[in-house]
């Protein structure tokens, strides 16, 4: 049933217009991808991808014990998070916090959720949800991409407790709330472990201030993503790399996260560069109970560049329909962001120029994936 999405206009309206998404598509008994989900031969993801290797394969597959950062392994569990953030910028954690049967509850509850009739999620749809800081859609940047992402979503900014517990959706607002708040609380303790790396804060109040002030700013979204009758010709998530300071993942059992690995470490301990070779990418596997998280472009921004921003994508499956359930920290719109001045002061260059954070907020969100070319925007070209 692919005659009524012969027109181009006719699909748009129905998927992105109508907030039908994706999974109406599908609903709908589509026996293959319309034209518009196809991508260019570069943006696809084979089904299977050469092993990286072993000692990338070992960390990404050895989750770390955060609960050990409160006892005399302290020191040997920073480490592995600071070269984490250093060399690739994602790593897994377990006993982060967060209860597992909580995780379990927000994977089904989400399901749920997208599995109501198209009217129900489409009262969140922009311009019709009952909050500016909720909002359902589908793809990124609809009405700008060449090539649509098999992806639909929905999209919650904190502001108040009150506020989620009025507005958020009844399938999941109290344990999306709960998983906001609880993850919160690891990832300032993770952004305390890699800024006190830099050693150039002394005071602890100041170092909790610019923890706090880096993650003023936070939003859960839960990404949908239905079976796909070609995922060979599909993307769930285009190339890109988060906007903000610290993402923390839940994935569920089934996989499709991948990572560019720009730089590969090899057991020798030597760096390898990637010069003209191809990109290599990794699957971030499912670990049950674990978190992923990952280093934003702004954490990038303020470590001069030290603390790398992973380019990372994501595969569709024809097997079941799947969910991811970020969180994103941010400083706040108003807030300005630039690398530590302590930290230019040590590098004698400033890799990045200040500014508002809400300029950088705005080109990321106004532009379609495309690898890390937001962190453009930020550069200083000498």
């Amino acid at each position: 049933m692919t005659s009524c999405f012969e027109q181009k206009d006719s699909l748009f309206n129905f998927v992105v217009r109508d907030g039908n998404g994706v999974k109406g598509l599908v609903d709908s008994g589509l026996s293959k991808v319309p034209d518009q989900y196809i991508q260019p031969p570069n943006e696809r993801i084979p089904e299977k991808i050469s092993n990286s290797p072993s000692i990338i394969d070992h960390q990404l597959h050895t989750p770390i014990d955060i609960s050990l950062l409160d006892g005399p392994s302290h020191d040997q569990v920073a480490e592995a998070i600071v070269k984490a953030a250093e060399s690739f910028g994602f790593f897994q954690v377990v006993n982060h916090g967060v209860p597992v049967e909580l995780l379990e509850s927000l994977k089904e509850s989400a399901h749920r959720f997208f599995e109501q009739p198209p009217e129900k999620k489409a009262v969140y749809r922009k311009g019709a949800s009952p909050s500016p800081f909720v909002k359902y859609g589908t793809s990124f940047v609809p009405d700008k991409e060449k090539s649509l992402e098999w992806k639909d979503f929905i999209s919650m900014t904190y502001t108040t407790d009150g506020d989620a517990l009025n507005y958020w959706p009844n399938h999941f607002k109290e344990v999306a709330l709960e998983y906001l708040k609880t993850a919160s609380e690891m990832v300032k303790k993770i952004l305390e472990v890699l800024i006190g790396a830099f050693g150039v804060i002394a005071d602890e109040s100041i170092l909790v201030d610019l923890v706090d002030a880096l993650t003023g700013s936070k939003m859960v979204n839960i990404n949908f993503y239905p079976t796909c009758p070609n995922p060979d010709l599909t993307i769930g998530v285009g190339r890109h790399s988060d906007v903000g300071t610290l993402t923390v993942l839940l994935q569920d059992g089934i996989g499709g996260l991948y990572v560019k690995l720009e730089e590969v470490e090899e057991e020798s301990g030597k760096q390898k560069k990637g010069g003209t070779e191809e990109p290599q990418w990794m699957e971030i596997p499912p670990i049950t109970g674990a978190l992923v998280v990952n280093v934003g472009d702004i954490l990038q921004i303020i470590s001069n560049g030290r603390y790398k921003s992973a380019e990372h994508r994501v595969r569709t499956t024809s097997r079941q329909s799947r969910v991811s359930i970020p969180l994103f920290t941010s400083p706040l719109p108003t807030h300005k962001i630039g690398p530590l001045p302590q930290l230019v002061d040590t590098d004698g260059i400033a890799r990045y120029r200040d500014l508002v954070c809400g300029d950088y907020l705005n080109n990321f969100f106004g532009n379609v994936h495309e690898g890390k070319k937001s962190l453009d925007f930020a550069k200083i070209t000498y």
